[in-house]
């Protein structure tokens, strides 16, 4: 999606977004009592102990790797390297290193089969999520396997372009469609592939397929025999591609925040954005306290897009990790970039947007400079991978006119000025045609039919990958149970302790997971102005 981190870019953050990060950050850190990792590598030593090659990889175990953050767990953790051939496709090229942390189980009695992490993003690094998956107790009785995706933060190479995400915080201050804005936007992305490119990185190794392809490697040489998998947000897209590149050894796939490779693109976000959009908005209409005092919330929301994207609103706004004053440009696209990250935090989205409609900008502008300013924000996110993923995968087989005709769909009143440019995936075919790698084969987009037991979970307020989506990968998997946490957002299990309740009881009983909690949700109490 997805520690958590903003919008990059212009590029969806596929999972929990930093740019209302303050409100959430605090649940997803959990210390618990150092013990050793008890799954078995194949040789009886414990997981991630024990030296092995196996299919061109060799796993070593060493230090745990570096992280931006603190990540308290990692002291009791077993990790090392995965070494795996950059390009598979050339025989005698280069070697890079993926790092590894394993998280041991907290019961006494662990299950066998351990469950792999799949980070979000594209280009988030999985140790940083370890706290998410502890707090939910992910590894309450299997051990927990974290391995950076190829050119993430713990991976060697990282490429991760620092110069974008200083460019997303100037762009701020820019109207966000205008083509000196388009001009300067690939320019960032052009410094960025000659980055990647002085780096020696073969910028069409980074991609679906062969990251698939390591988490295979990586089973082997642990000496796993069967694994459980469990994507978030992006994750998700990796997830369905590798069960269907690499299903042996995988016994169940949990995905939340579901993005089918099939449907991605710019039309699926301007799709997620109306579902997210609309579940906040009806969740408002029926608080009768809310619809009240904010009568017709998605009217006024809609008719401000038209308005800031006609004229936009300019203010000065200070965050507390920025010495300067930060120029904020509201446009229509800004707003809607807003409010996809928003939906975190929904119960202050109401009156942000009331007091936007009554002249003042100032609470959403400082949201918007606080999450692109974000120290979590900056030099974390792989944005090598995330280009070879986009421009290999989904420009190819998508044109600008798909992502035109799936924004004009899921808002009919926008200005056309806006609808090229999807939520936060600004200029990206632009971007793509400067990064300058190979389609994808056209494989790559097909649905993943399968009978590996899956448990597909949405948000009923993911404004980032659409709820419905859940319901369109099930039809093809056959062991499947998709079910949507009302008045979430985007990646449910960092939020709802119902989510991870059904998570863990689904690797326990992937045929039959535990969905009881669903029934005695409610809404959150929206704020109501003076």
């Amino acid at each position: 999606m997805t520690s958590p981190t903003p919008p990059r870019h212009g590029r969806p953050s596929r999972r929990l977004p930093a740019a209302l990060a303050g409100a959430t950050a605090g649940t997803l850190v959990l210390g618990l009592a150092a013990l050793p990792a008890r799954a078995e590598s194949g040789t009886g030593a414990p997981l991630g102990t024990v030296a092995r090659t196996a299919g061109g990889a060799h796993f070593e175990p060493g230090p745990c790797p570096r992280t931006a953050d603190p990540i308290p767990d990692l002291a009791r953790a077993h990790c090392g390297t995965l070494t795996v051939p950059e390009n598979r496709s050339r025989r005698h090229g280069r070697k890079i290193t993926l790092a590894v942390a394993i998280i041991p189980a907290v019961g006494k009695r662990p299950a066998s089969d351990p469950i792999v992490w799949l980070a979000g993003g594209p280009g988030d690094d999985a140790v940083s999520e370890i706290p998410m998956a502890v707090a939910g107790g992910l590894n309450r009785d299997r051990d927990v396997i974290f391995m950076s995706q190829r050119g993430t933060y713990s991976a060697d190479p990282e490429i991760t372009c620092p110069n974008i995400d200083a460019f997303n915080a100037r762009a701020l201050g820019l109207v966000s469609n205008a083509p000196s804005t388009g001009r300067l936007h690939v320019e960032a992305t052009r410094e960025c592939r000659d980055r990647v490119a002085s780096q020696g990185a073969d910028r069409r190794a980074y991609n679906d397929i062969e990251s698939s392809a390591d988490y295979d490697a990586l089973r082997k040489a642990l000496g796993v025999k069967q694994w459980n998998v469990f994507g978030i947000s992006y994750g998700t897209h990796l997830a369905l591609n590798y069960m269907r590149l690499h299903p042996k050894g995988i016994r169940s796939v949990g995905i939340d925040g579901v993005l089918p490779p099939s449907l991605a693109g710019g039309a699926v976000t301007w799709k997620a954005a109306r579902e997210g959009f609309d579940g906040l908005f009806k969740a408002c209409e029926d608080q009768p306290a809310c619809n009240t005092r904010y009568p017709d919330l998605k009217g006024t929301f809609l008719r401000l897009v038209s308005e800031l994207e006609a004229r936009p609103v300019t203010t000065t706004v200070t965050v507390p990790v920025h010495p300067e004053p930060v120029k904020v440009v509201l446009d229509g696209s800004n707003l809607v970039t807003w409010l996809t990250s928003a939906t975190h935090v929904a119960a202050g989205v109401p009156r942000s947007i009331d007091e936007l409609a009554h002249g003042n900008p100032q609470r959403i502008a400082e949201q918007l400079a606080g999450g692109k300013y974000s120290p979590q924000a900056m030099g974390r996110t792989a944005h090598g991978l995330v280009y070879g993923i986009f421009c290999s995968q989904w420009t190819p087989y998508e044109s600008r006119a798909d992502i035109i005709r799936g924004g004009h769909r899921a808002f009919p009143t926008f200005p056309r000025s806006m609808l090229a440019n999807a939520p936060q995936l600004a200029w990206l075919h632009d971007d793509c045609r400067a990064w300058d790698v190979p389609a994808a084969p056209p494989s790559i987009r097909d649905v993943t039919r399968s009978d590996i037991p899956t448990f597909l979970l949405s948000g009923g307020f993911d404004a980032q990958t659409a709820p419905s989506s859940g319901a369109y990968a099930a039809r093809t998997l056959r062991r499947s149970v998709a079910v949507t946490v009302p008045y979430v957002a985007h990646v449910v299990f960092a939020d709802s302790k119902c989510a991870q309740t059904m998570t863990v009881s689904f690797f326990d009983r992937p045929d039959a997971p535990d969905t009881r909690c669903l029934a005695g949700l409610q809404p959150p109490t929206f704020e109501i102005a003076p």
